[in-house]
Protein backbone atom coordinates (compact mmCIF):
# COMPACT_ATOMS: atom_id res chain seq x y z
CA UNK A 1 0.00 0.00 0.00
CA UNK A 2 1.17 3.55 -0.70
CA UNK A 3 3.05 5.40 2.02
CA UNK A 4 0.30 8.00 1.87
CA UNK A 5 -2.95 7.27 3.66
CA UNK A 6 -5.37 5.76 1.10
CA UNK A 7 -8.25 8.05 0.20
CA UNK A 8 -11.63 6.49 -0.69
CA UNK A 9 -14.89 8.10 -1.79
CA UNK A 10 -18.22 6.42 -1.10
CA UNK A 11 -21.29 7.64 -2.97
CA UNK A 12 -24.41 7.08 -0.90
CA UNK A 13 -24.72 7.56 2.87
CA UNK A 14 -27.34 4.91 3.50
CA UNK A 15 -26.71 1.61 5.31
CA UNK A 16 -24.76 0.13 2.37
CA UNK A 17 -22.36 3.06 2.15
CA UNK A 18 -21.90 3.46 5.89
CA UNK A 19 -21.35 -0.27 6.42
CA UNK A 20 -18.76 -0.21 3.64
CA UNK A 21 -16.96 2.68 5.37
CA UNK A 22 -16.94 0.82 8.68
CA UNK A 23 -15.58 -2.38 7.15
CA UNK A 24 -12.98 -0.47 5.17
CA UNK A 25 -11.66 1.25 8.28
CA UNK A 26 -11.38 -2.12 9.97
CA UNK A 27 -9.24 -3.51 7.15
CA UNK A 28 -7.35 -0.31 6.31
CA UNK A 29 -7.12 1.70 9.57
CA UNK A 30 -5.18 4.58 7.98
CA UNK A 31 -7.76 5.16 5.25
CA UNK A 32 -9.46 8.52 4.84
CA UNK A 33 -13.06 8.31 3.64
CA UNK A 34 -15.31 10.95 2.13
CA UNK A 35 -18.95 9.87 2.20
CA UNK A 36 -21.23 11.66 -0.28
CA UNK A 37 -25.02 11.92 -0.14
CA UNK A 38 -27.36 13.85 -2.47
CA UNK A 39 -29.92 14.52 0.29
CA UNK A 40 -29.25 16.94 3.17
CA UNK A 41 -29.43 14.03 5.64
CA UNK A 42 -27.73 10.62 5.84
CA UNK A 43 -29.15 7.12 6.50
CA UNK A 44 -30.92 6.59 3.16
CA UNK A 45 -33.34 3.66 3.36
CA UNK A 46 -33.51 3.74 7.16
CA UNK A 47 -34.68 7.37 7.15
CA UNK A 48 -36.74 7.44 3.94
CA UNK A 49 -37.73 3.83 3.29
CA UNK A 50 -38.78 2.33 6.64
CA UNK A 51 -42.35 2.83 7.83
CA UNK A 52 -42.62 5.32 10.72
CA UNK A 53 -44.32 2.74 12.95
CA UNK A 54 -41.19 0.55 12.89
CA UNK A 55 -38.95 2.30 15.44
CA UNK A 56 -37.02 -0.90 16.19
CA UNK A 57 -35.68 -0.87 12.62
CA UNK A 58 -35.04 2.86 12.71
CA UNK A 59 -32.84 2.34 15.77
CA UNK A 60 -30.26 1.12 13.28
CA UNK A 61 -29.43 4.81 12.93
CA UNK A 62 -27.73 4.68 16.35
CA UNK A 63 -25.16 2.24 14.99
CA UNK A 64 -24.83 4.16 11.73
CA UNK A 65 -24.25 7.42 13.64
CA UNK A 66 -21.45 5.80 15.60
CA UNK A 67 -19.68 4.97 12.33
CA UNK A 68 -20.17 8.50 10.99
CA UNK A 69 -18.63 9.90 14.18
CA UNK A 70 -15.26 8.33 13.34
CA UNK A 71 -12.81 11.18 12.60
CA UNK A 72 -11.47 9.27 9.59
CA UNK A 73 -14.83 9.76 7.85
CA UNK A 74 -16.00 13.06 6.40
CA UNK A 75 -19.73 13.25 5.67
CA UNK A 76 -20.72 15.39 2.70
CA UNK A 77 -24.49 15.57 2.23
CA UNK A 78 -26.35 17.77 -0.28
CA UNK A 79 -23.86 16.77 -2.99
CA UNK A 80 -25.24 15.48 -6.29
CA UNK A 81 -23.00 13.32 -8.44
CA UNK A 82 -23.01 14.58 -12.00
CA UNK A 83 -23.96 18.11 -10.98
CA UNK A 84 -21.68 19.13 -8.10
CA UNK A 85 -18.90 16.67 -8.88
CA UNK A 86 -18.47 13.87 -11.42
CA UNK A 87 -17.40 10.26 -11.09
CA UNK A 88 -14.39 10.93 -13.31
CA UNK A 89 -13.35 13.77 -11.00
CA UNK A 90 -13.67 11.47 -8.00
CA UNK A 91 -11.69 8.69 -9.66
CA UNK A 92 -8.95 11.19 -10.49
CA UNK A 93 -8.36 12.19 -6.86
CA UNK A 94 -9.36 9.08 -4.86
CA UNK A 95 -7.68 5.68 -4.70
CA UNK A 96 -11.11 4.07 -4.82
CA UNK A 97 -14.72 5.12 -5.43
CA UNK A 98 -17.54 2.92 -4.12
CA UNK A 99 -21.08 3.39 -5.49
CA UNK A 100 -23.70 2.64 -2.81
CA UNK A 101 -26.76 4.58 -3.94
CA UNK A 102 -29.36 1.87 -3.38
CA UNK A 103 -32.66 1.43 -5.24
CA UNK A 104 -35.29 4.17 -5.26
CA UNK A 105 -37.57 3.50 -8.24
CA UNK A 106 -40.51 1.13 -8.68
CA UNK A 107 -40.29 -1.85 -10.98
CA UNK A 108 -42.56 -1.31 -13.96
CA UNK A 109 -45.73 -3.42 -14.19
CA UNK A 110 -46.75 -3.70 -17.83
CA UNK A 111 -50.49 -4.32 -17.80
CA UNK A 112 -53.29 -2.30 -19.42
CA UNK A 113 -54.44 0.68 -17.36
CA UNK A 114 -51.37 0.82 -15.12
CA UNK A 115 -50.81 4.50 -15.99
CA UNK A 116 -54.32 5.65 -15.12
CA UNK A 117 -54.66 8.42 -12.52
CA UNK A 118 -54.96 6.69 -9.17
CA UNK A 119 -52.33 4.05 -10.02
CA UNK A 120 -49.20 4.53 -7.90
CA UNK A 121 -45.81 3.01 -7.23
CA UNK A 122 -44.99 2.02 -3.67
CA UNK A 123 -41.64 3.84 -3.78
CA UNK A 124 -43.38 7.18 -4.32
CA UNK A 125 -45.92 6.54 -1.56
CA UNK A 126 -43.23 5.44 0.91
CA UNK A 127 -41.16 8.52 0.10
CA UNK A 128 -44.24 10.68 0.74
CA UNK A 129 -45.17 9.27 4.13
CA UNK A 130 -41.50 9.21 5.19
CA UNK A 131 -41.10 12.91 4.43
CA UNK A 132 -38.61 12.75 1.57
CA UNK A 133 -37.65 16.35 0.71
CA UNK A 134 -37.86 15.85 -3.06
CA UNK A 135 -41.45 14.55 -3.38
CA UNK A 136 -44.72 16.52 -3.40
CA UNK A 137 -46.37 17.22 -0.03
CA UNK A 138 -49.84 16.24 -1.22
CA UNK A 139 -50.97 12.66 -1.74
CA UNK A 140 -54.45 11.91 -3.16
CA UNK A 141 -55.99 9.74 -0.44
CA UNK A 142 -59.53 9.92 -1.84
CA UNK A 143 -60.53 6.27 -2.40
CA UNK A 144 -62.68 4.24 -0.02
CA UNK A 145 -61.30 0.98 -1.41
CA UNK A 146 -57.76 0.41 -2.72
CA UNK A 147 -55.66 -2.45 -4.07
CA UNK A 148 -52.06 -3.19 -3.11
CA UNK A 149 -50.07 -5.57 -5.33
CA UNK A 150 -47.13 -7.46 -3.86
CA UNK A 151 -46.00 -10.32 -1.64
CA UNK A 152 -43.14 -8.69 0.30
CA UNK A 153 -42.63 -6.43 3.28
CA UNK A 154 -42.98 -3.21 1.28
CA UNK A 155 -46.49 -4.32 0.29
CA UNK A 156 -47.21 -4.94 3.97
CA UNK A 157 -45.90 -1.49 4.91
CA UNK A 158 -48.06 0.21 2.28
CA UNK A 159 -51.11 -1.79 3.32
CA UNK A 160 -50.57 -1.08 7.00
CA UNK A 161 -50.04 2.67 6.58
CA UNK A 162 -53.08 2.99 4.32
CA UNK A 163 -55.27 1.16 6.83
CA UNK A 164 -53.82 2.72 9.96
CA UNK A 165 -55.64 5.53 11.72
CA UNK A 166 -53.57 8.72 11.90
CA UNK A 167 -53.93 8.78 15.69
CA UNK A 168 -51.75 5.65 15.85
CA UNK A 169 -48.86 7.57 14.26
CA UNK A 170 -48.89 10.77 16.30
CA UNK A 171 -46.09 9.47 18.55
CA UNK A 172 -43.79 8.84 15.56
CA UNK A 173 -41.68 11.20 13.43
CA UNK A 174 -44.38 11.29 10.75
CA UNK A 175 -44.58 14.83 9.27
CA UNK A 176 -47.68 16.84 10.09
CA UNK A 177 -48.89 17.06 6.47
CA UNK A 178 -48.87 13.25 6.26
CA UNK A 179 -50.84 12.90 9.50
CA UNK A 180 -53.39 15.44 8.26
CA UNK A 181 -53.88 13.55 4.99
CA UNK A 182 -54.22 10.19 6.73
CA UNK A 183 -56.69 11.69 9.19
CA UNK A 184 -58.90 12.88 6.32
CA UNK A 185 -58.70 9.61 4.39
CA UNK A 186 -62.14 8.06 3.68
CA UNK A 187 -60.62 4.59 3.29
CA UNK A 188 -62.65 1.56 4.33
CA UNK A 189 -61.03 -1.42 2.57
CA UNK A 190 -57.50 -2.38 1.50
CA UNK A 191 -57.20 -5.40 -0.78
CA UNK A 192 -53.70 -6.90 -0.68
CA UNK A 193 -53.07 -9.23 -3.63
CA UNK A 194 -50.26 -11.79 -3.94
CA UNK A 195 -49.88 -14.05 -6.95
CA UNK A 196 -48.17 -16.62 -4.74
CA UNK A 197 -49.78 -19.15 -2.44
CA UNK A 198 -49.59 -19.04 1.38
CA UNK A 199 -46.32 -20.98 1.62
CA UNK A 200 -44.48 -18.83 -0.95
CA UNK A 201 -45.11 -15.34 0.40
CA UNK A 202 -42.05 -13.14 0.95
CA UNK A 203 -43.48 -11.45 4.05
CA UNK A 204 -41.60 -11.68 7.30
CA UNK A 205 -43.73 -13.46 9.91
CA UNK A 206 -43.39 -10.58 12.39
CA UNK A 207 -44.51 -7.89 9.95
CA UNK A 208 -47.41 -10.01 8.73
CA UNK A 209 -48.75 -10.35 12.28
CA UNK A 210 -48.57 -6.58 12.71
CA UNK A 211 -51.46 -6.23 10.26
CA UNK A 212 -53.87 -7.68 12.81
CA UNK A 213 -52.42 -5.76 15.75
CA UNK A 214 -53.69 -2.38 14.59
CA UNK A 215 -56.47 -0.50 16.33
CA UNK A 216 -59.86 -0.65 14.61
CA UNK A 217 -58.63 -2.73 11.66
CA UNK A 218 -59.93 -6.22 10.79
CA UNK A 219 -57.92 -8.65 8.67
CA UNK A 220 -59.99 -10.92 6.43
CA UNK A 221 -58.69 -14.09 4.76
CA UNK A 222 -60.70 -16.51 2.62
CA UNK A 223 -60.23 -20.06 4.01
CA UNK A 224 -60.16 -21.46 0.47
CA UNK A 225 -57.13 -19.33 -0.40
CA UNK A 226 -54.97 -20.73 2.40
CA UNK A 227 -55.68 -24.35 1.50
CA UNK A 228 -52.37 -26.15 0.97
CA UNK A 229 -51.49 -27.94 -2.24
CA UNK A 230 -48.65 -30.46 -2.59
CA UNK A 231 -46.10 -27.72 -3.27
CA UNK A 232 -47.15 -25.76 -0.17
CA UNK A 233 -46.92 -28.87 1.98
CA UNK A 234 -43.32 -29.36 0.84
CA UNK A 235 -42.45 -25.72 1.59
CA UNK A 236 -43.79 -25.65 5.13
CA UNK A 237 -42.09 -28.96 5.87
CA UNK A 238 -38.72 -27.40 4.96
CA UNK A 239 -38.96 -23.78 6.20
CA UNK A 240 -40.02 -22.73 9.68
CA UNK A 241 -40.79 -19.11 8.69
CA UNK A 242 -43.21 -20.33 6.05
CA UNK A 243 -44.90 -22.58 8.58
CA UNK A 244 -45.41 -19.57 10.86
CA UNK A 245 -46.87 -17.51 8.02
CA UNK A 246 -49.26 -20.27 6.98
CA UNK A 247 -50.30 -20.79 10.60
CA UNK A 248 -51.02 -17.06 11.00
CA UNK A 249 -53.08 -16.92 7.81
CA UNK A 250 -54.99 -20.06 8.78
CA UNK A 251 -55.84 -18.57 12.18
CA UNK A 252 -57.14 -15.40 10.56
CA UNK A 253 -59.20 -17.37 8.04
CA UNK A 254 -60.87 -19.29 10.89
CA UNK A 255 -62.02 -16.21 12.80
CA UNK A 256 -65.74 -15.79 13.37
CA UNK A 257 -67.12 -13.14 11.03
CA UNK A 258 -69.34 -11.80 13.81
CA UNK A 259 -66.31 -10.30 15.60
CA UNK A 260 -65.44 -8.10 12.61
CA UNK A 261 -66.57 -4.71 13.83
CA UNK A 262 -63.67 -2.47 12.78
CA UNK A 263 -64.22 0.59 10.61
CA UNK A 264 -61.38 -0.47 8.29
CA UNK A 265 -60.64 -3.86 6.77
CA UNK A 266 -57.60 -5.49 5.16
CA UNK A 267 -58.48 -8.30 2.75
CA UNK A 268 -55.64 -10.70 1.93
CA UNK A 269 -56.07 -12.33 -1.47
CA UNK A 270 -53.67 -15.14 -2.41
CA UNK A 271 -52.98 -16.86 -5.74
CA UNK A 272 -54.17 -13.90 -7.79
CA UNK A 273 -52.20 -11.90 -10.34
CA UNK A 274 -53.14 -8.55 -11.91
CA UNK A 275 -54.41 -8.61 -15.48
CA UNK A 276 -55.54 -5.01 -16.01
CA UNK A 277 -56.41 -1.86 -14.12
CA UNK A 278 -59.93 -0.74 -14.95
CA UNK A 279 -61.16 2.78 -15.57
CA UNK A 280 -61.36 5.57 -18.09
CA UNK A 281 -60.30 8.90 -16.58
CA UNK A 282 -59.08 7.22 -13.40
CA UNK A 283 -58.92 3.90 -11.55
CA UNK A 284 -62.33 2.31 -10.91
CA UNK A 285 -61.31 -1.30 -10.42
CA UNK A 286 -58.82 -4.08 -11.04
CA UNK A 287 -59.10 -7.41 -12.82
CA UNK A 288 -57.20 -10.37 -11.39
CA UNK A 289 -56.57 -13.92 -12.59
CA UNK A 290 -56.43 -16.84 -10.19
CA UNK A 291 -53.12 -18.71 -10.21
CA UNK A 292 -52.05 -22.18 -9.14
CA UNK A 293 -48.76 -23.96 -8.49
CA UNK A 294 -47.50 -26.39 -11.09
CA UNK A 295 -45.49 -29.50 -10.18
CA UNK A 296 -42.34 -27.37 -9.81
CA UNK A 297 -44.00 -24.74 -7.63
CA UNK A 298 -44.21 -22.13 -10.40
CA UNK A 299 -47.31 -19.95 -10.45
CA UNK A 300 -49.39 -20.35 -13.61
CA UNK A 301 -52.65 -18.72 -14.64
CA UNK A 302 -55.89 -20.68 -14.45
CA UNK A 303 -57.98 -18.47 -16.74
CA UNK A 304 -60.45 -17.62 -13.98
CA UNK A 305 -60.90 -13.84 -13.79
CA UNK A 306 -62.14 -11.77 -10.85
CA UNK A 307 -62.96 -8.06 -10.65
CA UNK A 308 -62.73 -5.77 -7.65
CA UNK A 309 -64.06 -2.24 -7.33
CA UNK A 310 -61.20 -0.05 -6.11
CA UNK A 311 -60.42 3.63 -6.50
CA UNK A 312 -56.63 3.34 -6.36
CA UNK A 313 -53.92 0.76 -7.06
CA UNK A 314 -50.49 0.61 -5.39
CA UNK A 315 -47.87 -1.65 -6.93
CA UNK A 316 -45.21 -2.96 -4.54
CA UNK A 317 -43.58 -5.56 -6.75
CA UNK A 318 -39.97 -4.46 -6.37
CA UNK A 319 -37.47 -1.60 -6.53
CA UNK A 320 -34.83 -0.74 -9.09
CA UNK A 321 -31.89 1.66 -9.02
CA UNK A 322 -31.44 5.05 -10.64
CA UNK A 323 -28.35 5.18 -12.88
CA UNK A 324 -25.45 7.21 -11.50
CA UNK A 325 -24.02 9.63 -14.10
CA UNK A 326 -20.65 8.38 -15.28
CA UNK A 327 -21.14 4.81 -14.00
CA UNK A 328 -22.01 1.88 -16.34
CA UNK A 329 -25.57 0.68 -15.85
CA UNK A 330 -27.44 -2.48 -16.82
CA UNK A 331 -30.85 -0.99 -17.62
CA UNK A 332 -32.50 -4.39 -18.08
CA UNK A 333 -31.65 -5.58 -14.59
CA UNK A 334 -31.48 -2.17 -12.93
CA UNK A 335 -27.98 -2.65 -11.47
CA UNK A 336 -24.35 -1.70 -12.08
CA UNK A 337 -22.49 -4.42 -14.04
CA UNK A 338 -19.88 -5.82 -11.68
CA UNK A 339 -18.04 -8.88 -10.49
CA UNK A 340 -17.82 -9.17 -6.70
CA UNK A 341 -18.08 -5.39 -6.44
CA UNK A 342 -15.63 -4.40 -9.16
CA UNK A 343 -17.55 -2.32 -11.71
CA UNK A 344 -17.20 -3.53 -15.30
CA UNK A 345 -16.78 -1.33 -18.35
CA UNK A 346 -17.14 -2.15 -22.01
CA UNK A 347 -16.01 -5.67 -22.86
CA UNK A 348 -16.45 -6.78 -19.24
CA UNK A 349 -13.15 -5.30 -18.08
CA UNK A 350 -13.03 -3.91 -14.49
CA UNK A 351 -12.81 -0.12 -14.36
CA UNK A 352 -9.85 0.91 -12.19
CA UNK A 353 -10.76 2.34 -8.77
CA UNK A 354 -14.54 1.96 -9.29
CA UNK A 355 -16.67 -0.37 -7.14
CA UNK A 356 -20.28 -0.97 -6.11
CA UNK A 357 -22.08 -2.33 -3.07
CA UNK A 358 -25.65 -2.68 -1.82
CA UNK A 359 -28.80 -2.80 -3.90
CA UNK A 360 -27.29 -1.01 -6.90
CA UNK A 361 -24.81 -3.88 -7.01
CA UNK A 362 -27.05 -6.91 -6.48
CA UNK A 363 -30.63 -5.64 -6.77
CA UNK A 364 -33.14 -4.98 -3.97
CA UNK A 365 -32.81 -8.34 -2.24
CA UNK A 366 -32.47 -9.00 1.46
CA UNK A 367 -32.98 -7.00 4.63
CA UNK A 368 -30.95 -3.99 5.74
CA UNK A 369 -28.51 -6.10 7.73
CA UNK A 370 -27.64 -8.26 4.71
CA UNK A 371 -25.80 -5.30 3.18
CA UNK A 372 -22.95 -5.92 5.64
CA UNK A 373 -21.83 -9.18 4.04
CA UNK A 374 -22.30 -7.65 0.62
CA UNK A 375 -20.13 -4.67 1.57
CA UNK A 376 -17.46 -6.97 2.98
CA UNK A 377 -17.05 -8.64 -0.41
CA UNK A 378 -16.66 -5.32 -2.22
CA UNK A 379 -14.36 -3.78 0.38
CA UNK A 380 -12.03 -6.78 0.27
CA UNK A 381 -11.33 -6.01 -3.38
CA UNK A 382 -10.91 -2.32 -2.61
CA UNK A 383 -8.28 -3.16 0.00
CA UNK A 384 -6.53 -5.60 -2.33
CA UNK A 385 -6.30 -2.87 -4.96
CA UNK A 386 -5.13 -0.30 -2.40
CA UNK A 387 -2.28 -2.63 -1.48
CA UNK A 388 -1.14 -2.57 -5.10
CA UNK A 389 -1.60 1.18 -5.57
CA UNK A 390 1.27 3.63 -5.82
CA UNK A 391 0.27 7.16 -4.84
CA UNK A 392 3.16 9.61 -4.70
CA UNK A 393 1.31 12.92 -4.49
CA UNK A 394 -2.19 14.34 -4.22
CA UNK A 395 -4.06 17.58 -3.68
CA UNK A 396 -4.54 18.74 -0.11
CA UNK A 397 -8.33 18.48 -0.25
CA UNK A 398 -10.09 17.38 -3.44
CA UNK A 399 -13.55 18.57 -2.36
CA UNK A 400 -12.83 21.93 -0.72
CA UNK A 401 -14.87 23.59 -3.48
CA UNK A 402 -18.11 21.88 -2.35
CA UNK A 403 -19.10 24.79 -0.13
CA UNK A 404 -22.82 23.88 -0.13
CA UNK A 405 -22.19 20.42 1.29
CA UNK A 406 -23.65 19.53 4.70
CA UNK A 407 -21.08 17.96 7.00
CA UNK A 408 -21.64 15.90 10.14
CA UNK A 409 -22.06 18.96 12.36
CA UNK A 410 -24.58 20.37 9.90
CA UNK A 411 -26.56 17.12 9.99
CA UNK A 412 -26.46 17.13 13.78
CA UNK A 413 -27.98 20.61 13.77
CA UNK A 414 -30.80 19.34 11.55
CA UNK A 415 -31.19 16.38 13.89
CA UNK A 416 -31.37 18.69 16.92
CA UNK A 417 -34.02 20.84 15.23
CA UNK A 418 -36.13 17.75 14.48
CA UNK A 419 -35.81 16.53 18.05
CA UNK A 420 -36.77 19.94 19.34
CA UNK A 421 -39.85 20.06 17.13
CA UNK A 422 -40.76 16.57 18.29
CA UNK A 423 -40.37 17.45 21.96
CA UNK A 424 -42.96 20.19 21.54
CA UNK A 425 -45.41 17.48 20.42
CA UNK A 426 -44.37 14.86 22.93
CA UNK A 427 -42.48 12.82 20.34
CA UNK A 428 -38.86 11.78 19.92
CA UNK A 429 -38.71 13.89 16.75
CA UNK A 430 -40.76 15.46 13.99
CA UNK A 431 -39.10 15.11 10.62
CA UNK A 432 -38.29 18.28 8.68
CA UNK A 433 -39.45 17.81 5.11
CA UNK A 434 -38.51 20.99 3.26
CA UNK A 435 -35.00 20.89 1.81
CA UNK A 436 -34.44 24.64 2.21
CA UNK A 437 -35.45 24.44 5.86
CA UNK A 438 -33.09 21.51 6.42
CA UNK A 439 -30.22 23.47 4.86
CA UNK A 440 -31.11 26.50 6.96
CA UNK A 441 -30.81 24.45 10.14
CA UNK A 442 -27.56 22.92 8.86
CA UNK A 443 -25.97 26.37 8.90
CA UNK A 444 -25.28 29.17 6.47
CA UNK A 445 -22.07 27.63 5.12
CA UNK A 446 -23.20 24.08 5.94
CA UNK A 447 -19.65 22.98 6.80
CA UNK A 448 -17.67 23.89 9.88
CA UNK A 449 -14.21 25.39 9.63
CA UNK A 450 -12.78 22.05 10.70
CA UNK A 451 -14.34 20.43 7.65
CA UNK A 452 -15.98 17.64 9.61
Amino acid sequence: MSALAPRVAIVGAGPAGIYAADILLGLAPTAEIDLFEKLPAPYGLVRYGVAPDHPRIRKITDALHEVLSDPRIRLRCNVEIGADITIDELRAVYDGVIIATGADLDVRLDIPGIDLPGSFGAADFVAWYDGHPDVPRHWPLAAESVAVLGAGNVALDVTRILAKHASALTHTDTPDHVLESLEASPLRDVHLFARRGPADLRFSALELRELAEQHDVDVIVDPDEVALDAHAERMIAQFSQRRIIVRTLTEWAARDRSIRTASRRVHLHLRQRPVRVLGDGGVTGIEMERTASDELGRMVGTGELLRYDVGAVYRAIGYRSTPVPGVPFDAENGVVPQVEGRVLGEGGTPIPRLYATGWIKRGPVGLIGSTKSDAAQTVKHVVDDLDAADVSERDADPIAHLVDAVDLDGWLRIDAAERGAGAERGRERTKIVDRAEMLSHAGRNHMTEAGR
